[in-house]
């Protein structure tokens, strides 16, 4: 994917991740079909108005937001900040608040490639025992959870975590177009064989994770909190998820480490 493609094709590839055809489109974002088509091959160049109305009912991401307004010859509207700049500074801090709020168990704030951007103090638990590179900054939560030099050998159901996190994975690829999504796609799967994984069980809500932590194992399940009403693209690509207890062994034992 270049960055110099005309908006009409990239409003076009975004239609195509969602599976909408040009009528579902212009139902939803209520235009008229032929405006949608004109928009598609370039017969006329939307105002940034309509450029953002597209994009939110085809659910584009700020970032992506951005590089359509720029092909339509329109200023970017979205800012993207570096995690240390001082106007971010309260986000971060309540950022860091939650995951200390769910303490004694586990939680971690990470951007949109799953690198570990701020952590609790009990998310040591999937760091024992790791080979030291795959802990150097930044810290990759797919890769070490999924890396057989990771805390995947310590996971009693290493095939059923990764029947829940290849196909997310996969569907972000599809969703966001990042290369960096895809590389790390493709270095995951050839960490297993993805025919042999088991089909998820329909009375999952959450991913489970039974982990085997200094001689006990520990039964989580995590779930991922974004900040949907963010104008920051750095802000809106930062994810908590957060670790809860799945049995009362599993909460004793985090409860008993903090104390």
């Amino acid at each position: 994917m270049t960055d110099d493609r005309p908006v009409g094709e990239l409003l076009r590839d975004w239609r195509h991740r969602r599976k909408l055809s040009q009528l579902d489109l212009a139902i939803q974002a209520d235009v008229s079909p032929r405006h949608v088509s004109f928009v598609e091959t370039g017969r006329t160049i939307p105002s940034r108005s309509m450029v953002l109305h597209l994009a939110e009912h085809l659910g584009v991401p700020l970032r992506e937001r951005n590089r359509l307004l720029v092909a339509a010859g329109h200023a970017p509207v979205y800012q993207q900040r570096p995690l240390d700049d001082p106007d971010l500074a309260k986000a971060l801090a309540a950022v860091e608040r939650v995951l200390r709020g769910h303490e004694p168990f586990p939680a971690v704030a990470l951007d949109r490639r799953w690198n570990v951007i701020l952590a609790n103090s009990a998310i040591g638990v999937f760091f024992e025992d790791a080979d030291p590179e795959l802990l150097e900054p930044p810290i990759n939560m797919m890769r070490l959870g999924l890396h057989p030099k990771g805390f995947a050998p310590r996971l009693s159901n290493l095939a059923q975590v990764r029947t829940f996190l290849m196909p997310r994975l996969a569907r972000q690829v599809a969703q966001t177009g990042d290369p960096a999504l895809s590389e790390l796609h493709e270095e995951l799967v050839s960490y297993g064989v993805e025919g042999d994984l088991p089909p998820p069980d329909p009375a999952d809500i959450a991913l489970p994770i039974r982990i085997r932590h200094r001689g006990v194992e520990l039964s989580l399940f995590s779930t991922i909190t974004t900040f949907g009403t963010a104008f920051d693209i750095t802000l809106e690509e930062i994810a908590v998820e957060a670790f809860f207890p799945a049995d009362d062994l599993t909460a004793e034992f985090f409860r008993a480490e903090a104390s």
